[in-house]
């Protein structure tokens, strides 16, 4: 929580200088010393405690699933005994072959380059906030852009489970899915994590020439 300072206009000062705190559960303005919110009763603090250790921790685990999600078989298409493993990339290039290119669009979208500008975004803001290199609106907004985009991340996994249902009741062979699906939705729900841990009230703090006591972190 930030607002200008009235006594130096320019110079933002923080709900701490203020003597309240946010509860980041029901959203309700705390006074400094409470512990719990008064409303909901959830735990109160002024920033998310060891946000950035559990964010690093979080980006680059889902970085590393990141790459057998891309390389090992996502589905297995099993068509008159034979059986083709894909990748997601070459499944996207198969949509392309059969003229669906909408289709392989929305598959690459939303499983390629989405999980990987969500990472991408992630460690700039994190780098960011460690080099003090800010600019809070910008980097608020890519924020809130990752929250809301991170809703959606799931729609490959639910193609593949739509196509595994309507391919085997048809009976026209059978798709099951492969190892990657594990590893994708590890990326998917690492980088949700990752971002709900990040607390971007940092941003404000370490674009103030001196950060606050306690936030960090």
């Amino acid at each position: 929580m930030t607002a200008s300072d009235p006594e130096q206009p320019g110079l933002i000062s923080s709900g701490a200088d203020c003597g309240i705190k946010l509860c980041l559960d029901c959203h309700r303005v705390c006074q400094a010393e409470d512990v719990r919110c008064p409303r909901c009763g959830s735990k109160v603090r002024s920033r998310k405690k060891d946000s950035l250790s559990r964010c690093w921790a979080l980006t680059l685990t889902a970085a590393l699933f990141y790459i057998p999600a891309n390389m090992l078989p996502i589905m297995i298409v099993g068509r008159f005994g034979r059986s083709t493993p894909d990748t997601i990339m070459s499944g996207v290039l198969e949509l392309i072959h059969h003229g669906m290119a909408p289709i392989a669009l929305l598959v690459f979208t939303a499983s390629i380059l989405v999980p990987l500008m969500k990472l991408l975004g992630m460690v700039w803001l994190l780098v960011c906030v460690h080099t003090r290199r800010i600019n809070p609106g910008r980097q608020t907004a890519l924020y809130r852009l990752i929250v809301w985009i991170g809703r959606w991340s799931m729609l490959d996994i639910f193609i593949i489970s739509l196509l595994v249902a309507l391919v085997q009741f048809g009976h026209l062979g059978t798709v099951t899915a492969g190892p990657a699906v594990l590893a994708f939705a590890a990326v998917v729900v690492l980088t949700m994590w990752a971002a709900m841990s990040f607390d971007p009230r940092l941003l404000w703090d370490r674009s103030r020439p001196f950060s606050l006591r306690g936030d960090q972190q």
